[in-house]
């Protein structure tokens, strides 16, 4: 705990934060009328800084606006070897947004004092919410699965205006410039510790299908490093999901964000919680912001005003701060869709314990290899072994699996939380998870005694969770096609809130940042100088 406090310290003085959540302090909201504000004026603020968020404030940056860019979290600075996120058999406070011990169901029990930790879990109803906190966002915490959809499924699932092929052509070779995504080694994946991914690579072939190595964005020599055990292992043991202890991964906060910083026309301001957003009767924007210290104590309220606003603090964080607009009248005439046509990406989880031929131990990661069934192209698959770090063998591993979703949960809005709060029924997704199950029944069973040697649980029943959440501000319902929200010059949603639900049987990331690229072509050529 020494260590890693000593690392927080450090963190939180280069820090930053966006996004509207978290635990609220007892005070009241600053949009009750936000007296002892202090008041800052800027020309451009991003609340966010995921993919959208830094996409955002790099591309205005290059068109010569300067931005002030809110992260609720702290910057992680990673380096060689070292000890600056928790383990997940290790949590200490450094893992959960201000909370007292851990969030995932079934982590080993432990009570600290809250932090300004590297992940939130967003409480909804049927329906949680993974998010990450921190400088980067989810993309501290991902596995780094950078997966396009098939033609098929994009059309499938997006809004109608986006056009695939210049998403290929164009967007997605962005994002694979900038992130350089790239398939396990063939020295990497022999390796022992991969023992766990080479098992299911050789069930999807004995089932007669072809093995998908999946993109990640990572330089695998720093997995070498660690296999010839130059450096403590994070990657080779898929110890990842609160962070990697290693340089080598290609996370937004040394990738765009840093070439957004390197203009010098961004400022990202760490450790503000943005509570609310109204709009003045002069029709610039107002953002209600806490800064807070690394324990959730308010340090200063601040009130930003500013004639362009871009939400990009996530699906959870970006929906819910335009739900509470809305519901509060803070911002009048917002339409009436807020908040609706939100999914989960069609994610679930699944234990997998062959019996007799255990996956072992520190089973190396990130995720890296997997399946993509696109038998029915409108409704694919795809499935992907997730590495469990055990630091003991108990003989099982868990496999993932993504398909298309209907966007049928919805925030709402509840004036004793001041907060939005996600709905949604597992009825919604019952299909979807029956053909996941039997897809992967279908893999590493085939038979009744195979079924019973190679039990599968749905785990995802017990930890009701997504770490993909997507929609609650969609293109079409509630921004036109470049994320502009309808009615309301100025103000622009730049993530994964745009999007109905699913991103076509893949992970998200690739495509939110894609999207985010495209959007900023249109608002940097017509809106910068103009309405802003």
């Amino acid at each position: 705990m020494g260590t890693g406090r000593r690392v927080f310290l450090k963190g939180a003085a280069a820090a930053a934060l966006a996004g509207a959540a978290g635990p609220r302090p007892a005070a009241a909201s600053p949009a009750a009328g936000g007296r002892g504000a202090v008041e800052d004026r800027r020309r451009a603020v991003v609340v966010g800084t995921r993919f959208g968020g830094a996409v955002t404030a790099l591309r205005l940056a290059r068109a010569g606006v300067d931005v002030l860019v809110l992260e609720r979290g702290v910057r992680w600075p990673v380096a060689p070897d070292a000890d600056v996120f928790p383990r997940l058999f290790r949590q200490d406070r450094r893992a959960s947004w201000l909370t007292p011990g851990p969030v995932f169901t079934g982590s080993p029990p432990a009570v600290w004092r809250p932090y300004t930790g590297v992940v939130e879990r967003v409480r909804g109803i049927g329906m949680d919410v993974i998010c990450g906190a921190g400088i980067g966002g989810g993309s501290l915490v991902y596995h780094g699965m950078t997966v396009r959809p098939t033609e098929a499924a994009f059309t499938a699932c997006m809004p109608g205006v986006l056009d695939y092929a210049a998403f290929e052509r164009d967007y997605y070779r962005r994002v694979s410039a900038v992130l350089r995504p790239a398939p396990v080694p063939d020295d990497v994946l022999a390796h022992p510790r991969y023992r766990a991914a080479r098992q299911f690579a050789d069930e999807v072939t004995d089932a007669g299908l072809t093995p998908y190595r999946v993109p990640l964005p990572l330089d695998w020599e720093w997995v070498r490093r660690e296999l010839r055990g130059e450096l403590r292992p994070s990657y080779s043991t898929g110890d990842v999901i609160l962070g990697a202890n290693n340089g080598g991964k290609r996370t937004v906060d040394v990738t765009y964000l840093a070439a957004a910083e390197a203009t010098g026309r961004v400022e990202v301001a760490p450790l503000h919680v943005v509570r609310d957003v109204s709009r003045d009767p002069a029709g610039r924007w107002v953002v209600h912001t806490d800064r807070i210290a690394t324990d959730g104590r308010v340090r200063e309220r601040r009130r930003i005003v500013t004639d362009a606003l871009f939400l990009a603090a996530g699906s959870a964080g970006t929906t819910r701060l335009l739900v509470k607009a809305r519901a509060k009248d803070l911002v009048p005439d917002l339409p009436d869709a807020v908040g609706t046509r939100w999914g989960n990406n069609g994610d679930r989880i699944f234990s997998w314990t062959p019996l007799g031929d255990s996956p072992g131990r520190l089973q190396g990661g990130p995720a890296c290899v997997g399946v993509r069934d696109n038998s029915t192209p409108e409704d694919p698959l795809t499935l992907i072994h997730g590495p469990i770090p055990f630091p003991v063998d108990l003989g099982t591993t868990s496999l993932i699996g993504f398909g298309v979703v209907e966007p049928r949960g919805r925030f709402v809005y509840d004036p004793l939380r001041d907060d939005a709060v996600l709905h949604w029924s597992q009825a919604y997704d019952a299909d979807l998870t029956r053909r996941i199950g039997a897809r992967l029944r279908g893999i590493v069973g085939g038979s009744l005694a195979e079924d019973l040697r190679n039990p599968l649980l749905d785990t995802t029943l017990f930890h009701t969770t997504t770490y993909h959440p997507l929609g609650g501000a969609t293109i079409g319902t509630v921004c036109d096609p470049f994320g502009r929200v309808l009615g309301q010059r100025g103000l622009y949603v730049n993530d994964g809130a745009l999007i109905p639900g699913s991103t076509g049987a893949a992970n998200p990331s690739m495509t939110i940042a894609a999207l985010a690229e495209r959007n900023m072509d249109a608002v940097v050529a017509r809106d910068v100088g103009t309405v802003f």
